[in-house]
């Protein structure tokens, strides 16, 4: 049910449930039903009166108890009475109007807001399963590497494939096509990097590592600017057939699985890692600033386990929330100084260079922030995965990569 139809529906049944309870609320208002009760009353009252008289003839109470007696039974027959006059009842008819009105204007808007909110307008209704089949076929149809290639425009040029087909064709050396893979990598040179990589795995065969097939990804996925292909995804079966524990491999298989909406999905690749992953690879951190996300849209609940990371602590947070606009800017370059003369002495993890070169850029600190890019780039050589990561870094920060 879609559309109009689903709207009208719910209207009308939000319409027969709010009848339902205004009506419920004035009906204990009625004078009829006030005036029966308070006959009821009167005639026990009036009971209660003879029975004084006759406990008083027999001698069972004595005269002033009697008196007594009267006079609060008195005092309740007057209180029935006012409770069957016409101002009473009216009064309280009047009462049930506000608890109708917030009813109509408050509960109904209301339930509507809460729906548009976290509910799905316009979603078609789907069970579970065929849903989940859907996003499937969704993921197993989409775009090839060529197609989104060509959307993104950076279409890949033949006579660049020419080229590299007649140079790559005389290299059999497996070491010597790791090296040039890297570095083509590393320059940014994608089209050549990925028929690089792929000539060391026709070179290799079903000698190619899980690891060999791992980089091929990622240079596929580096050159669709984040999208992971079919291709790709071919070559990440292949790696994982050869090492299941790849955390390269399982990271972007996740990326694939969150791109197509299978959020379940890429929680069970992702967990694993988040927990026990290396802290110092980039993957690692991307998936721990992220999957609690992931798994509140997969319905899980989940709360990431706690792993020390260098930076500013809560109580630094705390601090800075109590400081001046002036006052922060001088911690927050103190903290971005005490990094980088860290990183420029003793080194350190991909995930703190990536951080420090986001600090800088958004300090407006650019010439800094490429010469801290540059400096890692060198202390990352031969290490694609990590230098792809920086390399984002620099884009998204407007440096030259």
């Amino acid at each position: 049910m879609t559309g109009w139809w689903f709207w009208a529906v719910a209207l009308c049944l939000a319409g027969a449930v709010a009848t339902v309870l205004v009506r419920a609320m004035g009906r204990g208002s009625e004078p009829s039903a006030i005036a029966s009760t308070a006959e009821a009353d009167l005639a026990v009252y009036k009971d209660q009166l003879a029975e004084i008289g006759r406990d008083l003839a027999r001698g069972t109470i004595g005269p002033e108890e009697a008196e007594r007696l009267r006079a609060e039974i008195g005092k309740r027959v007057i209180e029935a009475d006012r409770a069957r006059s016409a101002g009473e009842v009216t009064a309280t008819s009047r009462s049930a109007g506000p608890f109708a009105a917030v009813i109509l204007l408050v509960m109904l808007p209301g339930a509507l807001a809460l729906y548009w909110g976290l509910g799905a307008p316009g979603y078609p209704d789907m069970a579970l399963k065929p849903r989940l089949a859907a996003l499937d076929a969704g993921i197993a149809e989409r775009p090839g590497q060529e197609a989104e290639l060509q959307r993104l425009g950076t279409p890949r040029d033949a006579a660049l494939d020419g080229t590299l087909a007649t140079e790559l064709g005389a290299l059999t050396d497996p070491d010597a096509l790791r090296a040039l893979f890297r570095e083509r990598l590393e320059a940014g040179e994608l089209q050549a990097a990925v028929r690089t990589q792929e000539r060391l795995i026709a070179v290799l065969g079903d000698g190619a590592s899980g690891n060999d097939h791992a980089n091929l990804a990622l240079a596929l996925t580096v050159e669709a600017q984040g999208y992971v292909s079919p291709e790709a995804e071919a070559s990440l079966r292949e790696s994982l057939r050869r090492d299941m524990s790849n955390e390269l491999s399982r990271y972007l298989v996740g990326e694939m699985f969150l791109q197509g909406g299978r959020f379940d999905q890429a929680f069970r690749f992702w967990r694993p890692i988040a927990e026990d992953g290396d802290p110092g690879a980039p993957w690692v951190v991307s998936i721990r600033e992220r999957i609690e996300t992931v798994a509140e849209l997969a319905g899980v609940s989940y709360a990431l386990p706690e792993a020390a990371t260098p930076g500013p602590t809560a109580d630094d947070i705390e601090a800075a929330g109590e400081m001046s606009a002036e006052e922060r800017q001088v911690m927050i370059e103190g903290m971005v100084a005490q990094l980088s003369d860290r990183l420029a002495t003793e080194g350190g993890t991909v995930e703190e260079w990536n951080r420090l070169i986001r600090a800088l850029a958004v300090l407006e600190r650019l010439d800094q922030a490429q010469a801290i890019y540059d400096e890692a780039k060198v202390r990352f050589e031969g290490r694609p995965a990590e230098l792809s990561f920086l390399r984002l870094a620099a884009m998204e920060s407007g440096l030259n990569p």
